[in-house]
Protein backbone atom coordinates (compact mmCIF):
# COMPACT_ATOMS: atom_id res chain seq x y z
CA UNK A 1 0.00 0.00 0.00
CA UNK A 2 1.40 3.23 -0.76
CA UNK A 3 1.89 5.93 1.64
CA UNK A 4 -0.82 8.14 2.38
CA UNK A 5 -0.32 11.59 1.15
CA UNK A 6 -3.52 13.10 2.58
CA UNK A 7 -2.34 13.42 6.52
CA UNK A 8 -2.58 16.57 7.99
CA UNK A 9 -4.33 19.65 7.69
CA UNK A 10 -5.16 21.29 4.67
CA UNK A 11 -6.54 24.75 3.99
CA UNK A 12 -9.70 25.85 1.52
CA UNK A 13 -8.39 27.94 -1.42
CA UNK A 14 -11.44 27.27 -3.25
CA UNK A 15 -14.86 25.46 -3.02
CA UNK A 16 -16.76 25.67 -6.55
CA UNK A 17 -19.95 23.75 -7.89
CA UNK A 18 -20.36 23.06 -11.30
CA UNK A 19 -23.24 22.33 -13.68
CA UNK A 20 -21.58 22.21 -17.38
CA UNK A 21 -19.98 25.25 -18.21
CA UNK A 22 -21.89 27.09 -15.61
CA UNK A 23 -19.78 27.64 -12.13
CA UNK A 24 -21.13 28.60 -8.85
CA UNK A 25 -19.41 29.37 -5.18
CA UNK A 26 -21.91 28.21 -2.95
CA UNK A 27 -20.52 29.58 0.00
CA UNK A 28 -19.00 32.47 -1.83
CA UNK A 29 -15.40 33.37 -3.66
CA UNK A 30 -13.96 34.18 -0.40
CA UNK A 31 -15.27 31.08 1.72
CA UNK A 32 -12.54 29.47 4.17
CA UNK A 33 -12.55 25.97 5.97
CA UNK A 34 -9.97 23.38 6.66
CA UNK A 35 -9.85 19.07 5.93
CA UNK A 36 -7.81 17.53 8.33
CA UNK A 37 -7.18 13.50 7.95
CA UNK A 38 -5.53 11.43 10.63
CA UNK A 39 -3.18 8.95 10.32
CA UNK A 40 -5.29 6.70 12.14
CA UNK A 41 -7.88 7.23 9.75
CA UNK A 42 -10.10 10.35 10.57
CA UNK A 43 -11.62 13.01 9.14
CA UNK A 44 -13.29 16.39 9.61
CA UNK A 45 -14.24 19.10 7.27
CA UNK A 46 -15.19 23.17 8.18
CA UNK A 47 -16.07 25.05 5.60
CA UNK A 48 -17.83 28.93 6.26
CA UNK A 49 -18.47 31.71 4.27
CA UNK A 50 -16.88 35.24 4.85
CA UNK A 51 -18.31 37.88 6.60
CA UNK A 52 -20.54 35.88 9.38
CA UNK A 53 -22.53 37.76 11.45
CA UNK A 54 -21.99 37.41 15.54
CA UNK A 55 -24.76 36.13 17.42
CA UNK A 56 -26.17 38.56 19.95
CA UNK A 57 -25.60 36.32 22.63
CA UNK A 58 -22.68 34.64 24.19
CA UNK A 59 -24.44 31.61 24.95
CA UNK A 60 -23.17 28.55 21.80
CA UNK A 61 -26.25 27.08 22.27
CA UNK A 62 -28.01 30.11 22.13
CA UNK A 63 -29.09 32.67 19.43
CA UNK A 64 -32.39 33.62 17.58
CA UNK A 65 -34.49 31.97 15.22
CA UNK A 66 -32.42 34.06 12.67
CA UNK A 67 -29.11 34.05 13.67
CA UNK A 68 -29.36 30.17 13.48
CA UNK A 69 -30.58 30.36 10.22
CA UNK A 70 -28.31 32.45 8.58
CA UNK A 71 -25.44 30.89 10.33
CA UNK A 72 -26.69 27.11 9.43
CA UNK A 73 -26.91 28.65 5.36
CA UNK A 74 -23.40 29.14 5.54
CA UNK A 75 -21.31 26.59 7.30
CA UNK A 76 -20.75 22.95 6.39
CA UNK A 77 -18.77 20.43 8.60
CA UNK A 78 -18.62 16.46 9.10
CA UNK A 79 -16.42 13.79 10.29
CA UNK A 80 -15.79 10.47 10.63
CA UNK A 81 -13.08 7.46 9.87
CA UNK A 82 -11.99 7.77 5.82
CA UNK A 83 -10.27 5.28 3.60
CA UNK A 84 -7.19 6.51 1.15
CA UNK A 85 -7.64 4.72 -2.09
CA UNK A 86 -4.77 6.09 -4.11
CA UNK A 87 -7.04 7.84 -6.64
CA UNK A 88 -10.07 8.23 -4.32
CA UNK A 89 -11.30 9.01 -0.76
CA UNK A 90 -14.03 7.92 0.56
CA UNK A 91 -15.58 9.57 4.02
CA UNK A 92 -17.71 7.12 5.97
CA UNK A 93 -20.05 10.15 7.79
CA UNK A 94 -20.17 9.72 11.44
CA UNK A 95 -21.07 13.50 12.44
CA UNK A 96 -22.70 16.35 10.75
CA UNK A 97 -23.85 19.25 10.54
CA UNK A 98 -26.19 18.27 7.59
CA UNK A 99 -28.14 15.11 9.38
CA UNK A 100 -28.90 13.63 6.13
CA UNK A 101 -25.21 12.89 5.77
CA UNK A 102 -24.50 10.86 9.04
CA UNK A 103 -23.94 7.23 8.27
CA UNK A 104 -23.95 7.71 4.52
CA UNK A 105 -20.35 7.71 2.51
CA UNK A 106 -19.05 10.46 0.74
CA UNK A 107 -16.78 9.65 -2.34
CA UNK A 108 -14.06 12.31 -3.27
CA UNK A 109 -11.94 11.44 -6.70
CA UNK A 110 -8.60 13.24 -5.55
CA UNK A 111 -6.00 15.12 -7.79
CA UNK A 112 -2.88 16.11 -5.90
CA UNK A 113 0.12 18.37 -7.40
CA UNK A 114 2.57 19.05 -4.67
CA UNK A 115 1.30 21.27 -1.70
CA UNK A 116 -2.63 21.07 -3.53
CA UNK A 117 -5.05 18.57 -2.65
CA UNK A 118 -8.39 18.99 -5.70
CA UNK A 119 -11.18 17.14 -4.19
CA UNK A 120 -14.28 16.67 -7.04
CA UNK A 121 -17.80 15.30 -5.88
CA UNK A 122 -19.99 13.24 -7.98
CA UNK A 123 -23.13 15.14 -8.81
CA UNK A 124 -25.23 16.44 -5.47
CA UNK A 125 -28.04 18.64 -5.02
CA UNK A 126 -26.58 22.08 -4.11
CA UNK A 127 -29.01 25.06 -4.27
CA UNK A 128 -31.00 22.53 -5.93
CA UNK A 129 -29.72 21.36 -8.50
CA UNK A 130 -27.61 18.73 -9.58
CA UNK A 131 -24.01 19.74 -9.63
CA UNK A 132 -20.16 18.38 -8.57
CA UNK A 133 -18.21 20.42 -6.28
CA UNK A 134 -14.77 21.27 -6.69
CA UNK A 135 -12.52 21.75 -3.44
CA UNK A 136 -9.26 23.27 -3.39
CA UNK A 137 -7.06 22.88 -0.86
CA UNK A 138 -3.39 24.15 0.13
CA UNK A 139 -1.45 21.57 2.76
CA UNK A 140 -1.56 24.01 6.02
CA UNK A 141 1.90 25.18 7.11
CA UNK A 142 3.20 23.20 10.33
CA UNK A 143 2.95 25.34 13.70
CA UNK A 144 3.91 25.41 16.92
CA UNK A 145 2.05 24.69 20.21
CA UNK A 146 2.95 27.98 21.18
CA UNK A 147 1.78 29.89 17.39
Amino acid sequence: MEPNPLIGAWRLVTYEAHAGDEVSYPLGKDASGFIMYTPDGYMSVLIMAAGRRNFASDDILGGTDEEKLAAAGTFISYGGAYEFLGDRVVHRIETAFYPNRVGTEQVRYIHLEGDELLLTTPPMVIHGKSRSGRLLWQRAAPRSPND
